[in-house]
């Protein structure tokens, strides 16, 4: 494991993994880190491709420097950019799953010049927004105003601990508001039995996105995890198939 200091003064834990390109960016989701199955298993697939490879844990997330609560989703992208910045050179697929979809969505439209394709598995983009704040009832809101946090159960172990800073700045993240251009080839992966993403957000996302290859593929079955043999062969074939249609196109 190596470490990145950010211009922010944060220390990103990462691991790299050299080969020719583009470098493939995995992006892991909420309160999950860089030792995730399908973090751990791309970067197998990259070593066994000779491909370029980066996965890394945001601030508050793994062994990465500070407190989950302390974050936000534009501190995380402040990482991101920071691990595509001075970790990467050249083209860049990005792999976001669940909040790292909302990460690599963020990405591309801040450098578009710089990704040559986009995979995302049960991307959670504004989920901030239209998932927690929405969904809060009147206590849960008073909460958030009055203690500055409020707690959410979670099937993967202890409650999430959601801060009004992190609603808050959420609001400034937002990327289904306004247009949102994908001009590289563009694979929205979707488990139909997650209970954490409904797919009515996939299909919400390819409708509001905009591109010339963009595709949508729903497995019947799949949680959110995403995570048996069959969808990680289908992570593979998504991140294969952009590579080579990226090459198609030069």
């Amino acid at each position: 494991m190596a470490v990145l200091e950010t211009a922010q003064g944060r220390t990103i834990a990462y691991e790299k993994t050299d080969g020719s390109g583009p470098t493939v960016v995995f992006l892991g989701g909420l309160k999950s880190d860089m030792q995730g199955t399908k973090a751990i298993h791309l970067e197998d697939w990259a070593i066994a491709k000779g491909r370029a490879f980066l996965r890394f844990d945001y601030s508050g997330h793994g062994e990465s420097s500070g407190t989950f609560t302390d974050g936000c989703i534009g501190d995380w992208a402040e990482d991101t950019a920071q691990a595509l910045e001075k970790l990467t050179d050249g083209p860049l697929i990005l792999v976001g799953s669940s909040m790292g979809g909302w990460q690599a969505l963020l990405a591309a439209k801040r450098t578009p010049e710089r990704i040559a394709g986009l995979v995302t598995i049960a991307a959670a983009p504004d989920f901030t927004e239209d998932s927690m704040w929405a969904s809060f009832d009147a206590a849960q809101r008073e909460e958030l105003t009055s203690k500055g946090q409020v707690a959410l159960p979670s099937d993967y172990g202890e409650p999430y601990i959601i801060t009004k800073r992190m609603i808050e700045d959420g609001r400034n993240q937002l990327v289904l508001r306004d247009p949102l251009e994908l001009p590289f080839p563009t694979r929205f992966l979707q488990g139909t039995a997650d209970e954490d993403v409904d797919m009515s957000l996939a299909l919400k996302l390819l409708a509001h996105a905009s591109g010339s290859d963009m595709r949508l593929t729903l497995v019947d079955g799949a949680d959110h995890r995403f995570s048996d043999n069959a969808c990680l062969a289908l992570i593979e074939q998504a991140v294969e198939d952009v590579i080579m249609a990226g090459e198609n196109t030069l």
